[in-house]
């Protein structure tokens, strides 16, 4: 695929496209955000080519170094650079709801889903994501660690990633990964200079606009939502703040989802707590937690109002940096001492994906002898047989509730 254009990979789609594969990785994509990246790897890279392995590397890299959910960003993209605006809308839409929907259920006291909670299925789910998490980090490391230079930036950024386990240390193996390959790489950087990685179709000039919308709401809202004494409004204002504000993505924004409402006496602990456990056992973001919390409101907007509310919020802030920043990361890649830093990037980013393979996905999901044998399983079927990975998730949650 490395002798490929872009241009050859990114072929122009439809909206209806984008949202027809993305719906089937909301209903399947079990495991939280890192396994979300291997299942889009698997979906987008090797089974339907919409861009190369270095690109999607790249998207990543960028996605990692934005605040809000890495993989909904990440999908998001994806969705943008196939289908355009639409295609974005249709990518975060179908990814995205039916958590969403699956988690109002359950505040509006679902039984089905209480009995969920905690079952064996869930078990079979977690060892399938460890399968498709370690297919995917393989995958990526045969293309971008091809040499010893950029096998030990990926060893040392896996070692980094281990050893300092928080959002900062991510970001400094990142940082220290573009810092070795623009003076390690010079002369190894092997993307092809026509090659353009995202295809996007989002000027230079619009992307600055939507960054200034993105730090102009971070701004206004506090004030408007204080002078307007508006219950819609200051629920807008808690939950962007939240998805602005948080790096890293999925469980790190619990604490400011906590202290906005629970804190707040928006929302009652127990009911906060029972919610968390819920959005364990659903596919897609955790960011969808969100609509959970804006229906068990104490103060009106609440029930489906409120929850619509807090869940489009909570997603505003990565549309908006990820419309406004994909454009100039896109013409960054092109220079030439910026394509070796990201080959830094790109192999520090494999470290990052099997440091986080190993903590949380396996040391989560691998807890007897049968998940591992679940796991094993599905690895074979992912990498020999070629099973697409929503029906090796499929499988695997039905092992697990048969066997555990």
């Amino acid at each position: 695929m490395t002798g490929r254009s872009a241009e050859n990979i990114a072929r122009t789609g439809t909206a209806f496209e984008v949202f027809r594969v993305f719906l089937m990785l909301g209903l399947t994509s079990f495991g939280g955000p890192v396994a979300h990246l291997g299942y889009f790897r698997e979906a987008f890279v090797v089974r339907r080519q919409w861009l190369s392995e270095r690109a999607y590397a790249d998207l990543v890299a960028l996605c990692q170094f934005l605040p809000g959910p890495a993989s909904s960003q990440v999908g998001m993209g994806l969705g943008l650079m196939r289908a355009g605006y639409g295609g974005m809308l249709a990518a975060w839409t179908a990814f995205t709801l039916p958590s969403a929907l699956l988690l109002i259920a359950f505040a509006y006291g679902a039984p089905e889903l209480t009995e969920m909670i905690g079952t064996g299925w869930i078990a079979g789910l977690k060892a399938a994501a460890v399968a498709v998490v370690a297919h995917a980090v393989l995958g990526m490391a045969r293309t971008l660690t091809p040499d010893k230079e950029r096998a030990a930036i990926a060893a040392a950024g896996f070692a980094g990633a281990l050893l300092i386990p928080s959002v900062l240390g991510q970001v400094a193996v990142i940082l220290g990964g573009g810092i070795i390959g623009f003076l390690w790489l010079r002369g190894k950087a092997d993307r092809a200079a026509d090659e353009k990685p995202f295809g996007t179709k989002v000027s230079r000039r619009t992307g600055a606009v939507f960054l200034l919308l993105f730090f102009a709401l971070l701004a206004a809202l506090p004030l408007l939502a204080a002078e307007a004494d508006n219950g819609a409004l200051s629920l807008i204002d808690r939950f962007y703040r939240a998805g602005a504000l948080v790096f890293g993505g999925g469980h790190v924004v619990l604490p400011l989802l906590q202290a906005e409402t629970v804190a707040t006496g928006l929302v009652e602990r127990d009911a906060f707590l029972a919610g968390y456990g819920a959005a364990q056992a659903v596919p897609g973001p955790l960011f969808t937690f969100a609509a959970y919390l804006g229906a068990v409101m104490q103060t009106p907007p609440s029930g489906i109002a409120g929850a619509f509310i807090a869940l489009f919020a909570i997603f505003l802030p990565s549309a908006l940096l990820m419309i406004g920043a994909l454009p100039f990361w896109e013409r960054l890649s092109h220079a030439p001492a910026a394509r070796a830093g990201l080959s830094g990037v790109n192999a520090a980013v494999v470290g990052l994906l099997a440091a986080a393979l190993y903590d949380p996905v396996f040391t989560g999901g691998i807890t007897s002898d049968l998940t591992l044998v679940i796991a094993a399983l599905s690895f074979v079927a992912l990498a020999a047989w070629r099973v697409p990975a929503w029906g090796v998730v499929i499988a695997a949650g039905a092992a697990g509730f048969a066997v555990l």
